[in-house]
């Protein structure tokens, strides 16, 4: 047993030598009038964050969903933070998810559990008549107007983003895991890719939101539409409009899903 405790320690302070951490990280509570979250890597890999709950760090460090996780107290996800983090040198954003994942640890004490459980999933595949986009093309013209937006028109060549507002998505040379992932967002439940489609494209959505993905679109913080009209109230359900503008659907099946119980977690240590 005490061969079995002292493996344990040393494994325990080789991970803390090893992770990478930010060389400074102020978090305050957040004053702001306006609860929209934001994230943002800089270059050389700084982190700014505002209006955020720490459920939202979470999800962003670890690169998960709000139905992955459970346990912890309500203010985990009722609490908002402003962080801005420095590392002591440059850093991309895989290693800024490490650091993230070490100030969690350090400054709100977190202790999370992984699990692997068979649940409820939604398998993407293509429609009986096929997909109804093509693959995107440099030569292709810019899907929004992106003169207000510097930081996607600025980078070069075709932008790829993509852009959520309630009851739609616009991606310009997006993926079918990318078109997944943010499924999954709005259904909260893991959606898997099976289309067998590896290229990229242009996809736009337009769907009226139940009353379960307005709750979803507000817990993260996704506005209404910044002046555009709203979703037709008439409009389709996300899954014919998947059938009916994409050639896509969506099946109900059960697969394994990682799921991550927060066992410990506090509120931040003081600056």
């Amino acid at each position: 047993m005490k061969h079995r405790i002292a493996g344990f320690l040393l494994a325990a302070i080789t991970y803390a030598q090893t992770t990478p951490n930010f060389e400074v990280a102020s978090i305050r509570p957040s004053n702001s009038a306006d609860h929209r979250p934001l994230f943002d890597v800089q270059p050389g890999g700084r982190f700014i964050a505002k209006n955020v709950s720490v459920k939202r760090l979470i999800e962003w460090a670890y690169g998960i969903k709000n139905f992955q996780i459970s346990g912890g107290p309500g203010w985990i996800g009722s609490d908002l933070f402003d962080i801005s983090a420095k590392p002591e040198s440059s850093a991309n954003a895989d290693k800024v998810d490490l650091m993230l994942q070490s100030l969690l640890a350090e400054r709100f004490q977190l202790a999370i559990r992984h699990e692997t459980k068979e649940m409820p999933v939604y398998g993407l595949g293509v429609a009986k008549n096929g997909p109804k986009f093509n693959d995107a093309k440099e030569s292709d013209p810019n899907m929004v107007d992106l003169s207000k937006r510097p930081d996607l028109a600025g980078r070069g060549g075709r932008a790829r983003f993509t852009m959520i507002r309630r009851g739609r998505l616009t991606a310009q040379g997006g993926d079918m895991r990318l078109l997944a992932s943010e499924l999954s967002n709005f259904l909260g439940r893991t959606v898997v890719d099976k289309t067998g489609l590896t290229g990229t494209y242009d996809l736009k959505l337009e769907w009226q939101p139940d009353e379960n993905q307005v709750v979803m679109f507000q817990a993260l913080g996704v506005p209404e539409g910044f002046g555009a009209p709203a979703p037709d109230p008439l409009g389709p359900s996300l899954f014919t409009a998947l059938e009916e503008q994409l050639g896509l659907r969506l099946d109900s099946q059960r697969g394994s899903v990682e799921t991550f119980i927060i066992e410990r977690i506090e509120r931040p240590s003081e600056n």
